[in-house]
């Protein structure tokens, strides 16, 4: 599978403010490749520069230094809690100004709606404001618009980590079940089974470099021993 996403040299650093002012550096120099088609698992503790990675990937933040090529074929959505939605608009509104933001007519996005709504489980709060949505409720519709509108890139920032049981084991299946091959994930999640669940590729982050990549099982024992 060729390549979808490249970065090249990337940095990004954030202002502090009081006792420690100055500058903290996110990313350090970070090169990386990722095809089409791949799962990969991101790991690391807090703090470590996964979420800033899924921005910079997601095109919300621009690096500092370096490049970020993206397919100009492919579309991309980051699924993040926070991130995305109008909290004026209802749930079915978002769902559709997103697939609309995707690319598709006004009517082929209205085809997507009942099933965006059914597999959120959302019923009556479909139709009601974002703003009145608990972090699960945001979580269900994010992961449940970014997988049925057909996104070639999905960035999931720990969105699988909130809601019930039930739904969180849903998601899950719906990953390894409803995603075509040629369908490329990055996924931030603590549980390391969801990793394994979902992933044959990981990435352990580290002060904002790369310290491991390789197969899921052998980045994941060497995180676990060494954290």
């Amino acid at each position: 599978m060729s390549a979808v996403i490249r970065l090249e040299g990337v940095t990004m650093s954030f202002g502090l403010s009081g006792a420690n002012s100055g500058e903290h550096q996110v990313l350090n120099n970070l090169d990386l490749e990722i095809r089409q088609g791949e799962r990969i698992g991101l790991v690391g503790r807090n703090g470590a520069g996964k979420s800033t990675l899924l921005r910079v990937i997601g095109g919300i933040f621009p690096p500092a230094t370096g490049k970020v090529w993206r397919h100009p074929d492919k579309t991309v959505a980051l699924l993040s809690l926070g991130l995305g939605f109008k909290g004026d608009l209802s749930g079915r509104d978002n769902a559709l100004l997103a697939a609309m933001l995707q690319g598709m007519s006004r009517r082929e996005a209205r085809k997507r709606l009942e099933a965006i709504g059914e597999f959120t489980e959302l019923g009556d709060f479909y139709d009601q404001p974002v703003k009145t949505y608990s972090s699960g409720m945001r979580s269900r519709l994010g992961f449940a618009t970014g997988l049925l509108l057909d996104t070639d890139i999905l960035l999931l920032d720990e969105i699988l980590a909130v809601g019930d049981h039930l739904f969180r084991q849903k998601a899950r299946l719906a990953l390894k079940e409803l995603l075509s091959p040629d369908k490329t994930v990055i996924l931030v999640h603590h549980i390391e089974q969801a990793i394994k669940e979902t992933c044959h590729r990981a990435l352990w982050l580290e002060s904002g470099k790369i310290r491991q990549d390789g197969a899921v099982p052998d980045v994941l024992a060497v995180y676990a021993a060494e954290t």
